[in-house]
């Protein structure tokens, strides 16, 4: 007779799910034998940490377009999957989360790791719900999966550790619930935009003279209609960081990145345009779009609740992506004037040669930039990047082009540091075949070091990019930009992340000159399994957006004398060909 967690194990077998990121745990004891007994139709991945189990299910969720599902034990085992979990939320990637509990006898008795998981995922899931028996898993187990993939969010279904061991004939049927009553599949169509708003949508598409299109996460599966559109309207795409693979960054039509991270070109015909088209994205940062009222603005979004969050728009295109642009651009007229995506081309030549300058700058430490870019030269056509949060982000975003057949990944709403190595793993799990690259900080490699191991583990052969600076680098610089205050309390303490690769069975380089930089990655990327690349950089690199606000320069000059290491940051920003970029786009 199948017990509670038999029953829910075969229906995510069911459900396609062939992967369950977690940590044993007692609590879960009857869930990690109903694996145990299908190991041959179901592959448990061990980490190190429940956080990094759940980054893996949502990054898996991203990857492949399936369910992400994570496992973790009563009390702190649940808690820790907190952070991985808000960011499937906030990027809309469909997981389940399984927690176990103590006793049902005893919940609410303040025994060992009596915490109440429902109520503390209560706000970041869509569908959250204890289970009581067998039978009652039977009517949860497929709705809490069907939840999440329709819902695009995160589902979870806690189980006290002994009714995962309860029968089915220990289990009191009511006589309403019949056994197989739902399916274990779940029914999506495509979601059609109405007739009337893409009428009107083509009316101001076709009407403006300077269109912008701004592409996130929505269009990654819509490149060839995406491209189809920029031509017609002849509308350069500035792309919002989880988009970057939705053109490859060489394409004429893109001037790349968005934001602070982003490029001087894309800044401005956000400035510029008469038109906005947004296609898949709610890119977060308000200031980056055109003023209220200076655009027309027409959207496509999946999620209608998503329409107009960010910008007044006057057509609201609900649906797929793809299919949307196709219905679209057969009303669109091509426009002969070119001469708004001419400028923003001209401004990305202007833009490639700054970020070649700050490249090339002279130095006696090797700038990140350096190591970035010839890293991001030898990624394979087919390659998988991953980025962490932080400066590292800004080099993988800017000294990175992406090639056509190339993706990438980050942790993009919630922006969480610790996600790239959990991340990276996920990808080479789910791609075998597929070369798995990483570019990350030190500060947030340090907080999931240990998972370099499950990628030993698991054989994953990826290879990981360490920009080591011993600081919290961006946030020492939003410290100073965005407020003036002195930097304090970033540095880190240095660890020496080749030896620690060594240490788990993987393998670790170190490089430190600019002259051993092409040597060091070539063998290093050469190495068969997993690899860390320790590039020890310039600490006082810094960071700089594409264009600077009057207020981030006071407030830089202002925090400069009390923060330490002032003279080479101000060295630093002699050299760097970012700091005149206020009046780069004026010149032809």
């Amino acid at each position: 007779m199948p017990t509670a967690a038999d029953i829910l194990i075969e229906t995510l077998i069911d459900w396609n799910v062939d992967i369950i990121f977690g940590l044993p745990g007692d609590g879960i004891n009857g869930i990690m034998e109903a694996l145990r007994r299908r190991q041959d139709r179901i592959r448990f991945i061990q980490v190190r940490h429940e956080e990094s189990a759940a980054f893996m299910a949502c990054a898996y969720s991203k990857w492949t377009g399936k369910l992400g599902v994570c496992l973790a034990t009563s009390g702190p085992g649940g808690t820790h999957l907190l952070t991985g979990l808000y960011d499937a939320k906030l990027d809309q990637a469909p997981v389940l989360a399984i927690t176990g509990m103590q006793f049902h006898d005893l919940i609410e008795t303040f025994t060992q790791q009596d915490v109440d998981l429902t109520r503390v995922f209560s706000d970041v899931a869509v569908f959250n719900a204890q289970v009581s028996d067998a039978a009652h898993m039977e009517s949860l187990a497929g709705l809490a999966c069907r939840s999440a993939l329709a819902r695009r969010g995160v589902a979870h279904l806690s189980i006290a550790s002994d009714v995962q061991e309860h029968t089915l004939d220990q289990a009191k049927r009511s006589k309403r619930n019949k056994p197989s009553h739902t399916p274990d599949r779940w029914f999506e169509g495509s979601r059609l935009p109405d007739e009337e708003q893409l009428a009107k949508a083509a009316e101001f598409l076709n009407g403006a003279t300077k269109v912008a299109i701004l592409a996130g996460r929505g269009a990654l599966g819509a490149r060839h209609e995406l491209e189809e559109t920029a031509e017609l309207l002849g509308a350069p795409v500035a792309k919002a960081l989880l988009g970057k693979a939705a053109l490859p960054d060489d394409h004429p039509l893109t001037t790349g990145g968005i934001g602070i991270l982003g490029t001087l070109p894309s800044q401005e015909i956000m400035e510029e345009c008469d038109a906005l088209l947004v296609v898949g994205s709610t890119f977060p940062y308000i200031e980056y779009y055109p003023k209220p009222g200076q655009a027309r603005g027409v959207q496509i979004e999946r999620d209608p609740q998503r329409i107009g969050l960010r910008y007044p728009v006057e057509a609201g295109l609900a649906g797929d992506a793809a299919v949307t642009l196709r219905l679209l651009n057969k009303r669109l007229k091509r426009k002969d004037d070119r001469s708004f995506l001419e400028k923003a081309q001209a401004g990305m030549r202007r833009w490639r040669e700054m970020m070649a300058q700050s490249e090339q700058k002279a130095a006696t430490s090797l700038k990140p930039q350096v190591v970035t870019r010839a890293f991001g030269k030898r990624l394979p056509d087919d390659a998988i990047l991953v980025a962490d949060s932080g400066q590292n982000t800004e080099m993988a975003a800017r000294h990175i082009e992406l090639r056509d057949g190339q993706a990438f990944g980050v942790s993009g709403a919630l922006a969480s540091m610790a996600c790239g190595l959990p991340y990276a793993i996920a990808a080479g799990l789910a791609f075998p075949g597929r070369p798995v690259f990483a570019v990350v900080g030190d500060g947030g490699l340090a907080m999931q070091l240990g998972e370099f191991s499950t990628a030993v583990r698991y054989r994953v052969p990826l290879k990981v990019l360490v920009l080591k600076n011993g600081m919290l680098n961006q946030i020492a610089w939003e410290q100073m930009m965005f407020l003036g205050n002195p930097q304090f309390a970033c540095e880190l303490q240095p660890i020496d992340f080749a030896m620690a690769a060594e240490a788990m069975g993987g393998i670790g380089y170190s490089v430190s000159r600019s002259e051993e930089v092409e040597g060091v990655l070539d063998a290093a990327l050469a190495a068969e399994g997993p690899v860390v690349i320790e590039a020890v950089v310039d600490p006082y690199e810094p960071m700089m957006p594409p264009k600077m606000p009057p207020d981030y320069a006071k407030n830089f000059r202002k925090a400069l004398p009390d923060t330490p290491g002032r003279a080479e940051i101000e060295a630093n920003v002699a050299q760097e060909p970012l700091r005149s970029m206020i009046t780069a786009g004026e010149k032809e």
